[in-house]
């Protein structure tokens, strides 16, 4: 059975811009959703501009912005916020990541265009939120690892505060924000009326700091980074190999009595030291120093080969380039090609939501050029002409 996806027919106008908007709504268009893009005409998304550029096309735009539709309008001009207005009337979903209070400058926040369509869903994701002390602040993502705690945690003992290798903040706040959505989505399918949703990167932040926020409460110290191993599950960490390091997870005393047999030394799992999990987190020391001078013993491949005999996690540890050669990430559909002509030879990720009813595709949308659907859309949804399509490009409407 092949159903549509789910999201078939849900329209999105999006107004965000470089990353937290508009990774959310490259999730959404995966689910089945058409993604409206609304860009300022002739400059378009500030990541346009964004390296790493191949054939003068910036990947980094390329990479969440594939497969939607372009419409180039400016906003701070009557007759484009009219169009936006118009526009409105027949979206399920509008989604804007500026600054709060700009859309309500422009005459275009919740209240006003709620009042058009009561059935819109406004999706705003934001630095600090639409409430509170410090909502109109600037926020970049690197503010938001620092501010919600995340940097406190991550790196080494005594190094210097180390941000999460990748858009952390950002990419929180996407994937809160489209969860709001589908959440509002099916709210809608019982009320009949859309609502607002406000999605902070700060809140994001906190809300994943998971078991630290509690670790800080049994006796009021704030949990410290701890390199690559895990605060409350020993030996749940990378291991040095005689070539290289691996991964172990050794999650519960099951598996601690199987590992210590696999790595040829059972004699371990009964050391008073070890005996229990907690027991190995308050003698990790000596639990490395063990742990060293037994991996240093064979490469990462023998490792891993034993271990996976004895059905104990471990991984190596992957650079991207074998992430995008890993057979189990490419039988999930994870590494797929661009179809756009431009860019002939382009992988990106896939979409690791997977549906009984709704096959893989091996292949993602063409990157729009700025404004490249303005017309069709604006004859599609408002009934324009060539000719008044025309006319707002030469004003510099659109």
């Amino acid at each position: 059975m092949t159903a549509e996806k789910p999201l078939a027919h849900v329209k999105v106008l999006d107004l965000t811009r470089v990353l937290a908007g508009p990774y959310c709504t490259m999730v959404l268009q995966d689910l089945g959703a058409r993604i409206i893009k609304i860009e300022r005409p002739g400059s378009g998304d500030d990541s346009r501009t964004f390296g790493p550029f191949l054939r003068d096309i910036s990947l980094y735009f390329a990479s969440v912005n594939r497969g939607k539709e372009s419409l180039s309008l400016n906003l701070k001009s009557t007759e484009g916020k009219a169009i936006l207005e118009a526009l409105v009337k027949e979206a399920d979903v509008l989604i804007e990541n500026y600054r709060p209070g700009t859309m309500e400058k422009l005459g275009l926040g919740y209240e006003a265009l709620a009042a058009l369509n009561p059935r819109l869903i406004y999706a705003a994701a934001s630095g600090f939120g639409h409430t509170g002390p410090d909502s109109k602040r600037p926020a970049y993502d690197i503010l938001a690892q620092a501010r919600g705690g995340v940097m406190s945690i991550t790196g080494w003992p005594d190094s210097e505060p180390t941000r999460v290798g990748l858009s952390f903040g950002d990419l929180a706040a996407s994937l809160f924000t489209a969860v709001g959505i589908n959440a509002a989505l099916y709210a809608r399918e019982r009320t009949g009326v859309g609502q607002k949703i406000d999605v902070a990167m700060l809140d994001c932040q906190v809300a994943l700091l998971e078991n630290a926020l509690v670790r800080y409460q049994v006796d009021g110290t704030s949990p410290q980074p701890l390199g690559h191993r895990h605060p409350t599950i020993t030996p749940f960490q990378a291991v040095r190999a005689s070539d290289a390091y691996l991964v172990i997870g050794v999650g519960n005393e099951v598996l601690w009595q199987r590992f210590c047999q696999a790595v040829g030394q059972p004699e371990m799992a009964g050391d008073p030291r070890f005996v229990t999990n907690r027991d190995r987190c308050e003698n990790v020391e000596d639990l490395n120093e063990w742990l060293t001078d037994v991996f240093a013993t064979k490469t990462v491949a023998e490792w891993l080969a034993i271990l996976d005999a004895a059905e104990i996690p471990s991984a190596p540890i992957n650079d991207v380039g074998r992430v995008m050669a890993d057979p189990q990430i490419l039988a999930r559909d994870m590494v797929v090609d661009l179809d756009d002509p431009n860019l002939a030879g382009v992988k990106l990720a896939g979409n690791p939501i997977k549906m009984t009813h709704v096959p893989e595709t091996g292949t993602r949308g063409a990157v729009p050029e700025v404004g490249e659907h303005t017309e069709p859309i604006l004859r599609e949804w408002l009934g324009y002409s060539a000719e008044q399509v025309a006319r707002l490009r030469e004003e510099g409407i659109c």
